[in-house]
């Protein structure tokens, strides 16, 4: 029983019963899920095993069937957006950019009157490029959006605080009006576990349905709009020597704003996952967040109120926190994933799939867990090529590896998505061709 059981995947309210008659064993696996849980109807699901009287219930695990990655036509280095950049930088700041290892990143165009005292921000481009996405991994899977019963959309910008991307999609694909959708905002890098984990509640009640995540990496509409203006930027060794607290505080805001102007890209992944067999199955998710009561704080957007009518400021943080606070929720959540098993899975994963935060902390994480270079090569790859991608990070660098041919029936992938929540979450996935 225990075998079997550990071969599970992660499910809401599982029932397990095992029953012994004439010396055979039937074990029966019911998952109930949350929109059944007061019902008293149960689903089995079975296959048999050697005779009639001899058989096991097991439940599929939920599949990847396809990735689709989209990208912003506009791509801009490092070197271009350093002339663009609203003020000169000092030479200190432009080592810290280059420190961040971005050569390149795509942005979408927004239409902002720079002589105008307010200009909403339109979602056109936002919406365009999340449904290019699903489109394309519609098309690539040999589907179309009426093969789809559930739509789930993972983001943290929207020029709209509501409706949710899921509301803008739903028209935009073409999607059945009474489709169930949801929306899943402000999980940052760990949105596609997290959107992964909402599919599988889904699934283990409608086995035959195939859902759609998309995940938007934009993040330019707060990145890029909050340097407007800026006219000067302090290298760090003078911002450390400021007395004055309000002041220090003031300059150490702009660096910040600076650094994420540089580190962010944009683009949106969407995936097809299913019960059916093929593609990437996912064994098993775990998420770990605030361990420390006040860890949210370590790296946020929020909201400021301003002294005008119908005003409010955007207050981004980032601290210096951030790589430790990233290597230790890792190491969390990884151990409650592989459990007795870490060392080995870590050390015989084939391949593995990290949020880009920046290159100093995949040098941490990879430092700290032991990872060989080849394992990481994806990950740098759209960290350098693409920046950093929010909640798509993890998706556009699965994609990459998909792409390259490089892993074979049976091998473990660790993914792996830890920021701003604080949180971490951690996948076991096979590759089952």
């Amino acid at each position: 029983m225990k075998d079997l059981v550990s071969g599970f995947p992660r499910l809401n309210y599982n029932i397990l019963a095992e029953y012994v008659f004439e010396n055979h064993c039937f074990c029966f696996a019911f998952s109930l899920s949350q929109r059944l849980k007061t019902s008293s109807a149960m689903r089995p699901f079975c296959w048999f095993r050697e005779s009639f009287y001899n058989f096991s219930v097991t439940l599929t695990d939920m599949q990847i069937l396809q990735l689709s990655t989209a990208l912003p036509k506009d791509r801009y280095s490092t070197e271009e957006l350093m002339k663009a950049f609203p003020c000169k930088l000092p030479e200190g700041v432009k080592q810290n950019v280059l420190n961040l290892g971005v050569s390149k990143r795509h942005l979408i165009k927004q239409a902002v009157s720079p002589k105008a005292s307010e200009s909403l921000m339109s979602e056109d481009e936002l919406v365009d490029l999340c449904a290019e996405a699903c489109e394309k991994a519609l098309k690539e899977a040999c589907l179309s959006i009426k093969d789809i019963a559930y739509l789930v959309a993972a983001y943290d910008v929207n020029p709209f605080l509501s409706p949710g991307l899921s509301q803008l999609l739903v028209p935009k694909l073409g999607c059945d009006p009474y489709v169930r959708h949801m929306n899943a905002q402000g999980i940052a890098s760990t949105a596609f576990p997290k959107a992964l984990d909402l599919a599988q509640d889904y699934l283990s009640s409608h086995l035959a349905d195939k859902v759609l995540i998309c995940v938007s990496g934009v993040s330019s509409y707060w990145f890029q709009n909050q340097v407007h203006g800026l006219d000067n930027v302090m290298e760090m060794s003078q911002i450390s020597q400021i007395k004055d607290e309000a002041k220090r505080q003031s300059e150490l805001r702009k660096w910040i704003a600076t650094m994420q102007f540089f580190l962010f890209g944009d683009g949106a992944a969407a995936a097809v996952v299913t019960s059916k067999k093929g593609g990437l199955a996912v064994k098993k998710t775990v998420e770990v967040t605030n361990v420390g009561k006040k860890d949210y704080l370590v790296g946020c957007s929020r909201l400021a109120v301003l002294d005008k009518p119908f005003h409010f400021g955007f207050y981004s943080y980032l601290d210096k926190e951030i790589p430790r606070l990233g290597t230790e929720y890792t190491r969390l959540a990884l151990n409650r994933l592989l459990g007795k098993d870490t060392d080995r899975i870590i050390k015989d994963a084939r391949k593995w799939v990290i949020h880009t935060g920046s290159e100093k902390i995949l040098n941490s994480l990879a430092e700290h867990h032991g990872i060989e270079h080849e394992k990481l090569e994806e990950s740098r790859h759209v960290l350098r090529e693409y920046g950093n991608l929010a909640g798509a990070s993890l998706p556009f660098i699965l994609n990459e590896i998909l792409k390259g041919n490089t892993l074979s029936k049976g091998d473990a992938v660790l993914m792996v998505g830890y920021g701003w929540g604080f949180s971490a979450a951690a996948s076991l996935l096979e590759y089952v061709g």
